[in-house]
């Protein structure tokens, strides 16, 4: 048995196959779990609305072939942010982060990615702030009560692109139900932006980091960066992540209509693994 987990960004593959085809092609290349997209689209979005007997179902076929989803990336709050000026966007950003827990509870995902924005399409000021801690809080609570672990993704804008500013409000709630998955793509373009040590930030999350993302990167481009083609030492973060106590990861590639798409699975996979067991 392997003392680490790699898992599989569900946005690498064709939107338009099933979970059941998904799920065989992660299992083929050697993937442990899918990470599952819920993003700003209606037809994810739309997810949140499974049936019972639904969830049932894809429960059931992640047993059956053996590749299950256990981490969710919850980007839908682009749209509906929670620090949102507009009372009903926040309304459906609240409504969103509970349903999303729920169907996490009910298909045995641990972890709920959450993304690090006040907000995304509004501008950013002393009102949105306030309101995302207080949304931040009450979201907190929810996953609590179901046992799901919500953590801040570091994104690509200034309010939250490194560790240590996800770390300000993982110490200010100070609950196990809040914790830090880092991409580290992201944290890379921001601190060559600061001139600061990726490293150094990275170790800021020390003993509240649940997993990280795995993604290529060049300056000023945060996505579609195919894996060995970019700027990001991938061989150094794992290290520093593996010493601080991390053992689940997840390539983030894109599908983009690309015939190779399942040879980018396997190039993405094969390059990690090599060096998650070079280093552990």
């Amino acid at each position: 048995m392997k003392n680490f987990r790699i898992g599989l960004y569900e946005k690498a593959m064709p939107q338009n196959i099933s979970w059941e085809e998904k799920m065989k092609v992660a299992k083929k290349v050697g993937y442990d779990y899918i990470e599952i997209s819920i993003d700003e689209t209606d037809e994810k979005l739309d997810r949140l609305n499974m049936s019972l007997e639904e969830r049932k179902n894809l429960v059931n076929l992640m047993l059956d072939i053996g590749v299950p989803i256990r981490s969710m990336c919850l980007s839908g709050h682009r749209k509906y942010p929670l620090g949102s000026e507009d009372e009903n966007t926040v309304n459906r950003a609240m409504e969103i982060m509970e349903k999303a827990i729920i169907l996490a509870s009910d298909l045995g995902i641990r972890v709920i990615q959450i993304a690090g924005y006040d907000v995304y399409y509004e501008n950013s000021n002393e009102n949105t702030i306030k309101r995302f801690e207080e949304n931040l809080k009450k979201s907190v609570q929810i996953a609590s009560k179901y046992g799901v672990i919500l953590a801040f993704e570091t994104m690509e804008t200034e309010f939250m692109n490194t560790v240590c500013k996800a770390m300000k409000y993982v110490n200010e709630i100070n609950s196990p139900y809040l914790q830090v998955y880092p991409d580290i793509g992201n944290i890379t373009n921001a601190n060559n932006m600061y001139n600061t040590d990726v490293l150094e930030d990275l170790k800021q999350g020390k003993g509240h980091i649940t997993s990280i993302h795995l993604k290529e990167t060049i300056q000023g481009k945060f996505r579609e960066i195919p894996f060995g083609k970019g700027y990001v030492d991938f061989e150094s973060a794992i290290k520093t992540a593996l010493d601080l106590g991390v053992y689940s990861y997840v390539t983030e590639l894109w599908y983009v209509n690309n015939d190779d798409w399942k040879e980018a699975l396997y190039t993405a996979y094969n390059m990690m693994k090599t060096i998650i067991e070079k280093n552990i």
